[in-house]
């Protein structure tokens, strides 16, 4: 199975060229589950709600879905996209899987960062898996990675491959995002954006790049620059991620205790 992100650097709210660059870059490219940044389509610093809202699109119903309905038919694969869906007055950080046949799935951001929490409602769908035939493919976005629960979580419900929109601003992720495949034995494709924003006088946000991919025993297969537009793909069997013994003695999910979690 062809894996792999298109690292990038969106211009806030020029969406059809964010969706122009994608698309060029894209028409080409043979891959079976290609993975986008969070909120690719608009740019990630928002100034109020209001803006938000008014960049926020239908899912499936509009252009941004549209367009990457077209592209996933046209080169037979699955894309992951960050956007912001609007749903009624409701703003979310979303990432929708898309394949050769149409919309498959949503998530909405569970763990809103900073200032996203006063533009976007909290998710609501949970961490969802969706089998794509090849590989179970779970969706976590960005800041989801801080809490160890969400890669769990699609570890849990049989997730082989986490897909992983991301907006980094944080240098830690990268090399988190390692012990995450590590310890829930998982594939992971983390997908983030370049270049940087300081809009309407707040603070300047300078993303840091480095989008990979991770096997399940730790191993960076692929990681992108801090500054360079970079498309990436490599090939994986995703039946490594089913293999959960660490030893003869040891499954990593079975021999779980749960019991002694709780706090």
């Amino acid at each position: 199975m062809r894996v792999g992100y298109f690292q990038f650097d969106p211009v806030f709210g020029e969406v059809k060229r964010n969706l122009d660059v994608v698309s060029e870059r894209l028409a080409h490219v043979e891959c079976d589950l290609l993975v986008l940044p969070e909120l690719f389509n608009t740019g990630y610093q928002f100034v109020s709600r209001e803006e938000a809202v008014s960049l926020g699109e239908d899912i499936p119903g509009g252009a941004t879905t549209a367009r990457l309905l077209e592209l996933a038919a046209a080169r037979r694969m699955h894309v992951v996209a960050g956007l912001a869906e609007r749903v009624g007055n409701a703003v979310y950080n979303s990432a929708a899987l898309i394949g050769p046949s149409g919309l498959i799935g949503v998530y909405r951001k569970t763990h809103l960062f900073a200032e996203e929490t006063l533009w976007f409602t909290p998710g609501d769908t949970g961490f969802p898996v969706y089998d794509i035939g090849p590989a179970r493919i779970g969706l976590m976005i960005c800041f989801d990675w801080f809490y160890p629960e969400s890669a769990r979580t699609l570890a849990l419900k049989g997730a082989d491959i986490i897909a992983h929109p991301s907006n980094l601003v944080l240098p830690h992720c990268p090399d988190a995002m390692v012990t995450r495949c590590l310890e829930n034995r998982v594939f992971a494709v983390t997908c983030n954006r370049i270049g940087s924003e300081e809009r309407a006088g707040k603070k300047r946000l300078t993303y840091i790049g480095n989008s990979e991919v991770v096997n399940p025993a730790g191993n960076i297969l692929r990681r992108a620059a801090g500054n360079q537009v970079d498309l990436s793909v490599v090939e994986i069997d995703p039946s490594e991620a089913r293999e959960k013994r660490i030893t003869p003695f040891n499954d990593l999910l079975a021999a779980r205790r749960p019991e002694h979690y709780s706090s």
